[in-house]
C-alpha cells in the first residue's frame, strides 16, 4: 500500500490532497464498524476535479483514508477549532457524530502513534520536500490545500455552507496578493457562493506551512459537494457536468495564484 501518489512540477503552485485517500489497511478495516466503513468523510473525486487544471503544478496526495489518520491534522493532537464540533487525528465519529469504530476497538495511543509514523510522517515529509524543491526553483512555493465537505452538517456548523470556502487563518498563511486572486475569482464565480475565513479558516497543513515570510504561502480551499456531486449521500457520485461548470473557475483560481505568486517573487528577487 502506497501512502501518497506525487506528480512533480515546475510552477510555484502546489496541490496537497490529504483526504481524497480511500485505502485503509485490512487490519484497521477489521475494527471499523457498519457506519464507519461507509468512509463517508472523503472528499470525494477531488483528485478528479483539480486534475490538469494547471499542468505544471506539484501534487502531493494521500492515498490512505482518514479514519486511519487524518493527514491535515496537528500531530500534538491539539484542535483546529478550540471550542467548537471538530474531528480529531485519529477520528471516533464520523461528521455526525456518529462513531465509526467496534465497540472496544477505537484505537490507543499506541495505535495513534503508530500511524503517525507509517502515514502522517511520510505524507508531510514528502509534501515539505516538494515546498523545498519549488522553492529552491522560483524563490516561493505556494500550497494550495485541495478540500471538500458536504454542505449540510449540523453537528460542525449551522445552515448550508458557502461553495466555496477559502481559509487563510485570518490572513497569516499568504501574502495578501494571494488571497485576493482567489477571493477575486470566487467572488465573480456566476451562481457560486464563497467565504474568506468563514466556518473553515484553513486546517493544520495550512496553517504549519503558510509562513509568508519565509517564501512559504498556504491556503486551503473548501468546496461544497453539491458544487460536484451527483449526491452528497453514497455512492457519492461524481457529476461531470456540475464538475465542468466548476473547473472553469478552479482553473482560473490556479492560474490567478501562480501568476500572482510569480510576480512576488520576481518583485522580491528586485529587493535583494
Amino acid at each position: 500500500m502506497s501512502i501518497f501518489e506525487l506528480k512533480q512540477g515546475t510552477s510555484p503552485v502546489i496541490l496537497g490532497l490529504p483526504h481524497t485517500g480511500t485505502d485503509v489497511p485490512p487490519a484497521i478495516w477489521e475494527r471499523l464498524n457498519d457506519n464507519g466503513r461507509i468512509l463517508a468523510d472523503t472528499d470525494w473525486h477531488i483528485h478528479e476535479l483539480y486534475a490538469g487544471l494547471l499542468p505544471e503544478a506539484t501534487t502531493v496526495r494521500a492515498t490512505f483514508h482518514r479514519y486511519v489518520i487524518d493527514a491535515n491534522r496537528d500531530p500534538e493532537g491539539v484542535s483546529l477549532y478550540p471550542g467548537q464540533n471538530t474531528t480529531g487525528l485519529v477520528p471516533s465519529t464520523d461528521f455526525d457524530g456518529v462513531p465509526i469504530w467496534k465497540d472496544g476497538e477505537e484505537p490507543t495511543e499506541g495505535d495513534i502513534a503508530e500511524r503517525l509514523a507509517d502515514f502522517h510522517a511520510p505524507y508531510h515529509a514528502a509534501l515539505a520536500a516538494e515546498i523545498e524543491r519549488v522553492k529552491a526553483i522560483h524563490g516561493i512555493a505556494v500550497v494550495y490545500d485541495c478540500h471538500s465537505i458536504r454542505s449540510d452538517i449540523p453537528f460542525l456548523f449551522e445552515g448550508t455552507l458557502p461553495d466555496f470556502n477559502i481559509g487563510t487563518d485570518m490572513g497569516k498563511t499568504c501574502d495578501p496578493a494571494i488571497e485576493a486572486a482567489t477571493v477575486d475569482v470566487a467572488s465573480k464565480a456566476a451562481g457560486y457562493t464563497s467565504i474568506l475565513n468563514g466556518r473553515f479558516k484553513g486546517g493544520w497543513t495550512t496553517r504549519y506551512y503558510g509562513r509568508p515570510e519565509t517564501g512559504v504561502h498556504a491556503i486551503q480551499m473548501e468546496l461544497a459537494q453539491s458544487t460536484h456531486l451527483i449526491t452528497e449521500t453514497p455512492p457519492f457520485a461524481y457529476d461531470e457536468s456540475k464538475a465542468t461548470r466548476l473547473r472553469i473557475h478552479l482553473k482560473d483560481i490556479l492560474t490567478r495564484i501562480e501568476t500572482t505568486a510569480l510576480t512576488l517573487a520576481k518583485q522580491n528577487r528586485g529587493t535583494k
